[in-house]
């Protein structure tokens, strides 16, 4: 080897790549497992009912040579188009045209309507990564390549990556096809930073995610959480949250017979806070009636809408 070629080297090593990466795709197709399986620990909520995420969330993934900044954004859809929903839907597209790359999500199965909605909202300027999620549950692997080719007649994916997000399959594949586009610069964040997003967030989210698990279909669209008092004393934190929903109705449905289903809540929020916070938790929750909040601009951005 020539001095020359042992300095190629060295230069390529040392080439540190930074950039932000989109997760979109229509409802419930496994965006923020995805994203919790490469991050390594649960930040972003997840159940099994569309519209789980409404917030724009980054999260942070560092190795020695990338930093990938993962934005977690809401499903597109044109069901329940309360201001809420229009609200999210405004966030996808604003994401799609800040982001270096974009992983578009689908399941193994036929291009279906609410996938070609999302893939209308796609610049072909920005390298967009088709993943294909769930492959644990597709029985037939050769089913997967006509799949891919429907996908391809549709728009220019710069590549394709198969992947299972529950079964943490492919992931790291997934992440050295994605370091192709992103560019040359440093690190924006330290490298022990997980997300932007600070502890009182979280807490919210993570209690909405219980609520969703616990209640039947229709509580969640009509469901916020707001944490009226956040403190820390040591590495005890003490919260004190509300569960908003639209009817009275609602009220008796989420806090259970004895008040059984609100503490089973409350119960399985504090753990996932614990586990995220690395301390303890002392959480107490409660249910108040806002009327009409999902189609009141004023009461949506009281809520961080």
């Amino acid at each position: 080897m020539t001095d020359h070629d042992f300095e190629a080297d060295i230069g390529e090593a040392s080439v540190f790549k930074c950039g932000t990466v989109a997760i979109v795709g229509r409802p419930n197709v496994g965006k923020s497992t995805l994203l919790n399986h490469i991050l390594g620990t649960k930040l972003a909520i997840t159940s099994r009912k569309a519209q789980t995420t409404r917030h724009r969330l980054l999260g942070i993934h560092t190795t020695d040579d990338t930093q990938y900044l993962f934005v977690d954004t809401p499903g597109f859809q044109q069901k329940h188009l309360n201001a809420l929903n229009k609200g999210l839907n405004k966030t996808v597209t604003q994401v799609l045209s800040e982001v270096d790359v974009v992983l578009f999500v689908i399941e193994p199965m036929k291009l279906g309507d609410a996938d070609r909605m999302v893939l209308k909202l796609l610049s072909e300027t920005t390298p967009t990564i088709l993943v294909v999620n769930k492959l644990d549950l597709m029985g037939d692997k050769g089913n997967l390549l006509p799949l891919i080719q429907d996908f391809d007649l549709e728009f220019p994916f710069a590549d394709i990556v198969p992947v299972s997000a529950k079964k943490t399959l492919n992931i790291e594949e997934l992440l050295t096809t994605i370091r192709k586009y992103l560019p040359e610069q440093p690190a924006i964040y330290a490298e022990d930073e997980l997300t932007d997003k600070n502890e009182r967030f979280l807490a919210a989210e993570l209690v909405r995610e219980k609520v969703f698990r616990f209640s039947g279909d229709e509580i969640p669209y009509s469901v916020a959480v707001e944490i009226e008092k956040f403190e820390q004393v040591g590495k005890l934190r003490r919260i004190f949250c509300a569960v908003i929903v639209d009817k009275e109705s609602q009220k008796p449905m989420l806090i259970g017979k004895g008040g059984e289903k609100l503490k089973q809540i409350s119960t399985e929020a504090r753990m996932d806070m614990e586990k995220l916070f690395g301390g303890k938790v002392y959480l107490e929750v409660w249910v108040k009636v806002k009327g009409g909040w999902a189609d009141d601009e004023r009461a949506l951005k009281s809520l961080g809408y």
